[in-house]
């Protein structure tokens, strides 16, 4: 008996890409023996009301076909539910712009996926729960506040549309106005609160951002821990100089970078920061995070 699968196309991911892929793609699905229904989203957020329903109804393999927002979406859909009623599966078929998570297993992104569907290979795989102070959310990759949130909120707010430029110009505007800012957080093993001021603050649970910046070259999304990212205030020609060696992770033996493994961070904010995660730019009041461990089944 083949598996049911919910496959659930965002067509505007990546500048139309997924849109005008995604068809062939999920042939290319089907003939691996599963069986797929269609859902295509018109609106942002449409995923993840999608996903909240069908999981309401029982489905509980889903396919994500878009780009970092779409899977992004889809997860916020099946958690909290998914936390007690049984854990779903989720399979990546990357057609958007970053496409981070799946990097961490393998650079061939839909052919891995289909290649997984095929031999029904999945891994348990770990969420990590943000509480805010207006709710929660859940994500794959990571969160960060500081310089990558700021670029992240200017290259959408004023580069939206123009893709790796959009970005590439979202960071020399902000470079121009870099700040150094303090947000308060305390891991699980520290004793004290951190309030000094920082350049950013990353909360990961994969290496990869973006789809090329590896910012936690030590994360492991099936280890049960968050990969937590410091680096201390840096001027901006030092700032640039290390810029390409987010590429590589080697800017974690930086004398100003600082990494540890944690299951629970708290803050104390006084008030909405810029918040980048799984490529979404957002403002929230974070009050902390939490590893939920091997909580998805993903396709890989």
């Amino acid at each position: 008996m083949s598996t049911q699968f919910l496959a659930i196309v965002n067509p505007a991911a990546g500048g139309g890409r997924s849109g005008r892929l995604a068809a062939g793609v999920l042939e290319r699905a089907r003939q691996t023996g599963i069986t797929l229904t269609v859902a295509h989203t018109t609106r942002g957020g449409e995923a993840a009301e999608i996903a909240r329903r069908a999981y309401g109804e029982g489905i509980r393999n889903f396919l994500a076909v878009g780009g970092d927002g779409t899977s992004f979406e889809i997860i916020n859909g099946l958690f909290p539910a998914a936390a007690t009623h049984g854990r779903p599966t989720l399979g990546l078929l990357p057609l958007g712009t970053g496409n981070s998570f799946l990097k961490d297993f393998s650079k061939h992104g839909v052919e891995h996926t289909i290649e997984s569907l095929q031999n029904n290979s999945r891994r348990l795989c770990d969420i990590i729960r943000l509480r805010h102070a207006r709710g929660e959310l859940y994500f794959l990759n990571l969160l960060t506040l500081g310089f990558p949130a700021d670029v992240a909120e200017t290259t959408n707010r004023r580069f939206k549309g123009w893709g790796e430029l959009g970005y590439i110009l979202g960071v020399f505007t902000r470079l121009v106005r870099l700040e150094h800012l303090a947000y308060p957080h305390r891991r699980a093993e520290a004793r004290e609160f951190d309030r000094n001021p920082a350049l950013f603050l990353s909360f990961n649970n994969s290496k990869f951002t973006g789809g090329h910046m590896m910012i936690a070259p030590n994360a492991d999304p099936t280890d049960g821990l968050i990969e937590y990212v410091r680096w201390s205030p840096i001027g901006r020609l030092g700032l640039i100089w290390t810029l390409p060696r987010l590429f590589t992770g080697s800017h974690i033996n930086h004398r100003r970078a600082f990494r540890a493994a944690t299951k629970r961070i708290d803050f104390e904010l006084s008030a909405p920061v810029n918040v980048m995660v799984d490529g979404e730019s957002l403002r929230l009041e974070c009050q902390s995070l939490e590893i939920l461990p091997a909580a998805l089944d993903v396709i890989v």
